[in-house]
């Protein structure tokens, strides 16, 4: 039978008849119900955060299930809580894998640093070369410049590849440290979302739910205080400031990339208080394991340990320094 509706004559949906076996239709939500504690965006399905369906495949991903398993292994041997193991998983990762790649890091720096003074004096000399044939050929400046700019490229990639030192080599932190990052988080949302399980056949958003500590027993949900949040801003913002202060001269550039990290770390606090406490505590651990690092690596024992090279640039007292800087910048100015 047709029903009229809006001008068009519609045939009525068939009814539904449940069979046995069939799964029961889900409840309908009273005015009273239980709202969920996080965000729909934050607590979705993983196949319903996009259409395209990137995010469900990084969630499912082979380096996501070995975090996930990484995670798992450290809870079920140490026996600690889940709010220790994730801090004892963060620190074991950012000491054994992004520590010695950063002070791999500052070691091709420092050799680069060193170059300088070389670079220059072929620079100046290529430069009267270039001039002397230009005068003799007749060459315009455009082509004197393209052929100064090709043949120093050539010979400054030539000292690179003699003291084994290229600044590419240099990006592998990057490289490593930002999947790792991107890996852990995703596995901790899984976990704390349901969105996956251990083969021992426990829950572990169940576990996670009293696997907290202090202000934040819950960590399926997120901070309420916003103490894990502020502090994941406050740190990365430390972070941040600390490497402006020991960049003398940036260039616009890379004033501009300081400008933006600056707005990411503040723009990161209300995506934090937004997700379950798992996550954020994992970042602020990881961020804070990032600010000892920087101010590790400034030491010169440690320095000498890891046997990064001397350079001028390079203090005896780098935390004298560091803090005469930080307070004739924030606090000392008028």
């Amino acid at each position: 039978m047709l029903c009229r509706l809006g001008g068009r004559w519609l045939r009525p949906l068939p009814a539904l008849h449940l069979r046995a076996g069939d799964p029961p239709l889900a409840p309908v939500p009273r005015s009273g119900a239980r709202r969920p504690t996080l965000p729909v965006w934050a607590v979705a399905p993983v196949s319903a955060v996009d259409g395209n369906g990137w995010y469900e495949a990084l969630a499912t991903s082979s380096p996501v299930r070995v975090a996930e398993e990484v995670l798992l292994g450290v809870h079920a041997t140490t026996g600690l809580p889940w709010w220790g193991g994730i801090l004892l998983s963060t620190v074991a990762l950012r000491g054994a894998v992004t520590l010695p790649l950063a002070a791999y890091q500052h070691y091709i720096l420092a050799k680069v640093e060193n170059l300088q003074p070389e670079i220059k004096a072929i620079a100046k000399h290529l430069n009267q070369e270039v001039a002397v044939r230009a005068s003799q050929l007749g060459w315009s400046k455009r082509v004197a410049r393209l052929t100064y700019l090709k043949n120093m490229r050539r010979l400054v990639s030539e000292i690179y590849v003699r003291d084994n030192c290229h600044p590419f080599k240099a990006t592998v932190l990057v490289w490593i440290q930002i999947p790792v990052w991107i890996f852990m988080s995703v596995a901790l949302r899984n976990f704390s979302t349901g969105a996956t399980h251990s083969e021992a056949g426990f829950s572990v958003p169940d576990q996670l739910a009293t696997g907290g500590i202090l202000w934040f027993p819950d960590l399926t949900a997120p901070d309420s205080t916003w103490i894990l949040p502020i502090s994941v801003g406050v740190i990365n913002l430390l972070i941040v400031e600390i490497y402006a202060l020991q960049k003398i001269g940036m260039s616009r550039f890379q004033t501009y990339i300081t400008y933006f990290v600056r707005a990411v770390s503040v723009l990161m606090i209300p995506i934090a208080a937004a997700m379950p406490s798992s996550l954020v505590l994992y970042w602020l651990c990881s961020s804070f394991m990032g600010l000892s690092q920087n101010l590790l690596l400034r030491s010169p024992g440690f320095r000498h340990l890891c046997r990064i090279p001397s350079t001028k640039s390079d203090s005896e007292t780098p935390y004298k320094d560091l803090f005469v800087a930080f307070s004739s910048k924030f606090i000392s100015r008028k």
